[in-house]
């Protein structure tokens, strides 16, 4: 049993792909009780074993095509606190399991609603992926060597935009439904979100310190002190320099002219400079320029793969992932003090008799 710092919430999810499987994650990793609602034979794309998102929570299996389970589903929404669900606009309403008519069984229920473009607007109804939603946002722009684009995986769309923001957006509701006893709809678009995300660029772009095109910017690979060099073996390292002093000291560490120092913000010697350092990173592997950098106020980190992430001695000191047989998997995050997130213990492979979870809820909400 968790004691973190959602324990006592409970929130039925409609199983779904991307974000809604990691916002309710990541509500679980904090304490809450989710159940999640799939189809019944129900074909995982990695099976449970692997599926990291699928984690912490219990499912029961219904088919929201039969009006006895639809009822089976109202019944427990009616004990629940939160609901998600990533459907496009209109199918919940016409499942009889809209807001307004969940709203009717469960006043104090908070409706979280996750879609690529939003519940309204002229896109609302158009079948999307992460790509489509970072690419109207400019995000997608802004990222990638100048010539083209480069996909960030689906971090800052699905996860970053969509994901995390639902969750927030749920707590939020929660919090604020411990004092007016109502909920509300969470309405969760990934496009919202990355714009969200983007906020410094945006008022760097108006106020004139951001060039809107690529390599161009401190950020985005122009700048010689924040960029990825190949090393000798293959491998590259990161340095992030941006601090005066800390670009020094890089400059000092690596061997390059100290006097660059005086010329770091002139954007004119920056591809000359950036050529100086792709040569200097080239005489080392990426290994050796750890010895040298890593921990230092140089602002170096070696660039691992996913595989190597998992063994390297800061993620492991700080416990960054745990192990499930022989997955690897992320631990709860942020760290807190007093009531910390943890993985549940619940059976994933078993589905569980919902007219049980049913009569166990509703007697913890009369409690």
């Amino acid at each position: 049993m968790s004691n973190g710092p959602l324990h006592g919430v409970r929130i039925v999810e409609f199983a779904g792909l991307g974000p809604t499987p990691f916002a309710a994650m990541t509500l679980a990793d904090m304490g809450a009780e989710v159940i999640r609602i799939q189809r019944p034979g129900l074909k995982h794309l990695m099976g449970l074993k692997y599926d990291i998102l699928d984690r912490g929570r219990s499912f029961v299996e219904l088919d929201l095509k039969d009006a006895d389970d639809i009822d089976t589903v109202k019944a427990l929404l009616g004990s629940a606190d939160a609901l998600i669900e990533g459907m496009r606009p209109g199918v919940m309403e016409r499942l009889g399991l809209g807001p307004d008519e969940v709203s009717a069984l469960n006043p104090r229920l908070v409706y979280g609603r996750m879609t690529g473009w939003g519940q309204s607007g002229p896109l609302a109804h158009a079948a999307g992926h992460d790509i489509n939603y970072i690419a109207l946002s400019g995000a997608l722009h802004a990222i990638g060597p100048r010539d083209t684009p480069v996909i960030p995986l689906n971090l800052i769309g699905d996860f970053g935009g969509g994901g995390m923001y639902m969750a927030y957006g749920i707590v939020c509701a929660l919090f604020e439904a411990t004092r007016s006893g109502l909920g509300q709809v969470v309405d969760t678009a990934i496009t919202d979100g990355t714009a969200h995300l983007m906020s410094m660029i945006y008022a760097m772009q108006q106020g004139n310190a951001w060039e809107d095109r690529r390599e161009s910017n401190i950020l985005d690979g122009a700048a010689p002190f924040y960029g990825v060099y190949k090393c000798a073996c293959g491998g590259h390292a990161a340095v992030g320099a941006i601090e005066p002093k800390f670009y020094a000291e890089l400059l000092a560490r690596i061997g390059a002219d100290a006097e660059l120092a005086k010329t770091q913000m002139d954007r004119s010697t920056w591809p000359a400079v950036r050529e100086e350092f792709a040569a200097i990173f080239a005489t080392k592997t990426r290994d050796a320029w750890s010895d040298l950098l890593l921990g230092t106020d140089s602002c170096y980190a070696p660039v691992l793969t996913i595989a190597e992430a998992y063994h390297a001695p800061h993620n492991t000191a700080r416990g960054h992932f745990g192990k499930k047989g022989q997955i690897a998997e992320p631990a709860p995050t942020p760290k807190l003090s007093r009531t910390p997130g943890s993985v549940q213990d619940c059976s994933q492979s078993i589905p569980l008799n919902v007219k049980d979870v049913v009569q166990i809820w509703q007697e913890a909400r009369k409690s």
